[in-house]
């Protein structure tokens, strides 16, 4: 069971996410930025709190364990395309090598070295 605090947060991110819609004043991109991050974070929260409460040894854990690496791989992406278009491309470079290296050691971590179950 989700406590309020969970329920105010999402309140909270819900009212955000509509009032940057509101201020983006029909820039498609942003309106796609703060759309698909804010559909990423809930898929991110879903998908973990199914993976707490898959039993232990279930198949459906690393079906989770996909799902969020997928949702935190499309935030990573989705954050360093936004704040690359208003670096110089030296920067941006920068930025993207430090996005990729994150995806694929957030793939790595939980997919090819798992550790102790």
């Amino acid at each position: 069971m989700a406590s309020w605090l969970a329920y105010v947060g999402f309140g909270f991110l819900t009212v955000n996410s509509l009032l940057a819609i509101n201020r983006s004043h029909g820039d498609i991109t942003g309106i796609a930025f703060v759309a698909t991050s804010y559909l990423s974070l809930l898929l991110l929260f879903w998908c973990l709190q199914q993976h707490e409460r898959a039993p232990a040894n279930s198949p459906a854990i690393s079906r989770y364990k996909a799902g969020v690496w997928l949702s935190t791989a499309l935030l990573a992406v989705v954050f360093s395309w936004r704040v690359s278009e208003l670096m110089p491309w030296p920067v941006a470079v920068v930025i993207w090598l430090m996005a990729a290296s994150t995806v694929l050691g957030g793939y790595c971590a939980p997919f090819v070295w798992p550790g102790p179950q």
